[in-house]
């Protein structure tokens, strides 16, 4: 849990933007997990 919380604080503010929104279609800390990593690979 830590490294995801790592992981988002090292989002910019446009990522966080979008992460806020993304945020209402998550169901389960996976989703979160999933999204982090398609963020990696952008």
């Amino acid at each position: 849990m830590d490294q995801l919380v790592e992981q988002v604080r090292n989002l910019s503010a446009e990522q966080l933007e979008e992460l806020g929104e993304a945020l209402l279609d998550f169901s389960e800390v996976a989703d979160l997990v999933a999204w982090l990593e398609q963020q990696e690979r952008d």
